[in-house]
């Protein structure tokens, strides 16, 4: 049988592709420490459990497609809270960051369009783009310089009679950065002068480091027709497992085009959403302590790579992730081998292959992306594994 061209072009996950093989070295004895995935080990709020304890419908409905109102306010209470007001037929609830991304791609683009998006970037944008039929084109990016944006003649340069967005995250995944004022002030200049629109992906917004700036493009005035933000709640409020993002828009004739794909999938879980929409009233104490702690797991992971011969790296400002060049040829062996053979003290260590999150061909090859979401302890140790692994792989691999 012959399957389409769109499901045998889209790669298989960068971060989750080798999980048999560590599922494997688990049956075989081995404790894993994965840095492959960013799911974070922070306890989710009481907040969201116990709204879905005290969820007393005798009929599990279906939601509203649109998502719960008593969500959607809550999402608007939140975007208030750092200044930016919504109307409620501005935001559609979505199944996690994931499907508002790919909404947004199947409504703004035809297929055969192009998007520009900076690499390296989380790997699903290059499987989501196949999805809607959508060609991503690469703004290269450096750990050199932190990952920053190139001039905007370069950006411009990339910009065809095809591309209809600039699609970033902010702050970065899979590389920390965090887009400056400056940077994001050029983004938009490049979207209005080229009729583009920015989809702007900020579900790491609160995680930022070291006291930097942070501006969301939603602060920026000029760009309501064309600016799409997603997020979610599950890197923000440690809940990955709930699937609940959204979209959020001005232009509510978009909206009303991308509530066509809402409707056709029916809704968002309904119990999902009853536990999200508590989630506005958690104490600000719990964002406070997460970041807090998200810094110092970046500290001892950023002062480890560092003092590994031969590793390449930059500090990470945001989000939970760092990118780090490896003294070795094939990073995708290299992790492969940290799974298969070989151990300290029957321990090892799971990263992910960066080459999955670039799109220019030959990027990527020697890097890995470690996501630092484990407790302190955890990562000593994780780090102290890996020193050792690639100290041996580096004798192996002459």
């Amino acid at each position: 049988m012959k399957y389409s061209n769109r499901i045998n072009e889209m790669q298989l996950s960068p971060i989750r592709k080798l999980v048999p093989i560590a599922e494997s070295a688990k049956k075989q004895g081995k404790k894993v420490y994965h840095l492959n995935i960013g799911q974070p080990d922070i306890e989710t709020p009481k907040e969201f459990f116990e709204a879905i304890k005290n969820y007393d419908q005798k009929v599990l409905a279906y939601a509203f497609s649109q998502g719960l109102p008593v969500l959607i306010d809550s999402f608007i209470k939140y975007y208030k809270s750092f200044g930016v007001e919504y109307d409620k037929d501005e935001i559609l609830i979505t199944n996690g960051g994931s499907e508002a991304i790919q909404f947004t791609l199947v409504a703004t683009c035809d297929n055969g369009d192009e998007i520009l998006v900076p690499e390296p970037f989380y790997t699903n944008y290059n499987s989501f783009g196949k999805y809607a039929g959508v060609k991503v084109v690469p703004i290269t990016t450096k750990a050199e310089n932190g990952f920053k944006l190139p001039s905007k003649e370069e950006i411009v340069s990339k910009i065809t009679n095809k591309t209809k967005a600039i699609m970033l995250s902010n702050p970065g995944n899979p590389t920390g950065a965090i887009y400056s004022k400056e940077q994001v002030e050029m983004v938009k200049q490049i979207a209005i002068e080229n009729n583009l629109y920015i989809i702007a992906d900020e579900v790491y917004r609160e995680f930022v480091y070291d006291g930097m700036d942070y501006v969301s493009f939603s602060q920026l005035e000029g760009i309501d027709d064309r600016l799409i933000l997603t997020d979610s709640i599950s890197k923000r409020y440690s809940a990955c497992g709930a699937r609940i993002g959204c979209i959020v828009c001005k232009n509510k004739e978009l909206m009303g085009q991308i509530m066509k794909l809402c409707q056709a999938r029916l809704c968002v879980p309904t119990i999902e959403q009853v536990g999200a929409a508590a989630l506005v009233d958690v104490s600000p104490e719990y964002m406070k302590n997460a970041i807090a702690e998200y810094q110092l797991r970046r500290d001892v992971v950023y002062s480890a790579l560092e003092k590994m011969d031969g590793v390449i790296c930059e500090q990470p400002k945001g989000a939970f992730y760092i990118i780090a060049k490896l003294p070795i040829k094939n990073a995708e062996n290299f992790v492969k081998w940290m799974l298969t053979d070989f151990d300290v003290d029957g321990k090892t260590v799971m990263m992910a292959p960066a080459e999955g999150f670039y799109a220019t061909k030959g990027l990527g090859v020697d890097e890995v992306r470690l996501s630092y979401v484990l407790k302190k302890e955890d990562l000593e140790d994780a780090m102290m594994i890996l020193a050792k692994g690639l100290e041996t792989y580096r004798k192996i691999e002459k």
